[in-house]
């Protein structure tokens, strides 16, 4: 018997960017959109969702995270050789290019056609695989569709060569854009020659980099149900959720910060446990925050009036956890929930609500 319970959480930040450029398009310019008619700052959910799976290798104690390659072929015979050092390293790419073939995911010159996403854990089941001479079609794609890792299950998984081994992604990631409006600006500079001749003038190299500087709101929810369907088991179904936390807190993409060093942190991470649907707040900000002093303050008051208005529509949420940079009480008039005062409490208050909350999940299943 399926049950019909659905868990879902949202993951809201305010977060201030100095002049940077972490997410450009093809032209070199900062991502930007329209929104409420007037012109936003943006960071694309591709570029934050990367830089999410970059702090799981990082930081993460979990070893089952995905790789995104297309030397897969490199990846699994590396396992064949960890599993048995005494196979030489063609005979491994041999052997572990036989078995993804097998598995129908095609190659050329020992590189996949296309990106393959695969965890950990697949790619060490899918050597010992290899080693033992499986190469029956169904037997080694549910070895890839058994275990997934946690990025995979949070993100999801498309393989063209066969959409059967395709994860749908429990994690939607929202692009992130500012709460007023802004304008590009170029930086002009020059580079000067060490070693010119002291009677040369001008410089030896000159150009522009266009920035700008925003405080963003940020978005993600991750429907629990599912991902917990996916990893398996409570526990680490619980664990994954504070590394996400932690990670959507405090990973940053990382275009031109050698340049900018815009290396900030939310002023504001916010945490909502609901059980009929996920809720996107970037409405509070359809009509933009004006200049004044400063753009937080007004952010995170409009962030909170946003939450107690959805209430309107949808249930009362389970829970709800914050951490805020902000000591004003005035600035914190909405609904934030439970301040937990540090990252670190957040996690351990959320993987508590959660293990309780996904247990009653699996009981009613």
């Amino acid at each position: 018997m399926t049950s019909n319970k659905r868990l879902y959480l949202d993951i809201h930040a305010i977060q201030t960017l100095p002049p940077s450029n972490i997410n450009r398009d093809d032209t070199g310019s900062p991502k930007t959109a329209l929104y409420g008619g007037v012109r936003r700052a943006r960071v694309s959910s591709q570029a934050w969702k990367r830089a999410i799976r970059k702090y799981f290798n990082d930081f993460g104690e979990q070893s089952n995270v995905g790789i995104r390659t297309l030397r897969i072929v490199r990846y699994v015979a590396d396992k064949i050789q960890e599993e048995d050092p005494a196979i030489s390293d063609k005979e491994a790419m041999d052997l572990a290019e036989k078995t993804l073939n097998a598995a129908k995911i095609s190659t050329k010159d020992q590189k996949a056609k296309a990106l393959f996403f695969m965890g950990d854990l697949q790619a060490k089941n899918l050597a010992k695989a290899a080693i033992e001479g499986i190469s029956d079609k169904q037997a080694l794609q549910a070895i890839l569709k058994s275990n997934p890792a946690v990025d995979i299950a949070l993100f999801g998984r498309m393989v063209a060569d066969d959409p059967s081994l395709n994860e749908d992604a429990s994690s939607q990631v929202a692009h992130a854009i500012s709460t007023h409006g802004v304008d590009t600006e170029f930086d002009f500079y020059t580079a000067m020659d060490d070693l010119s001749e002291e009677d040369s003038a001008g410089a030896g190299m000159l150009g522009t980099i266009e920035f700008n500087s925003s405080t963003l709101y940020r978005y993600a929810n991750v429907s629990l149900h599912e991902f917990m369907r996916q990893v398996g088991n409570v526990e680490s179904a619980a664990s994954s959720m504070e590394l996400f936390a932690e990670a959507f807190a405090n990973s940053l993409p990382t275009g031109k910060i050698n340049s900018y060093a815009n290396t900030t942190l939310p002023q504001l991470l916010l945490i909502v446990l609901r059980e009929d649907r996920p809720v996107n707040l970037v409405s509070a900000f359809e009509k933009p925050v004006k200049d004044g002093e400063g753009y937080v303050e007004e952010s995170m008051k409009r962030l909170g009036k946003e939450l107690e208005k959805t209430q309107r529509f949808v249930r009362e949420p389970l829970a709800k956890l914050y951490v805020t940079t902000e000591e004003s009480s005035e600035v914190l008039q909405g609904e934030f929930g439970q301040d937990c005062h540090s990252l670190e409490n957040l996690k351990g208050q959320l993987g508590t609500i959660l293990k309780e909350a996904m247990v009653n999940l699996r009981e009613d299943a």
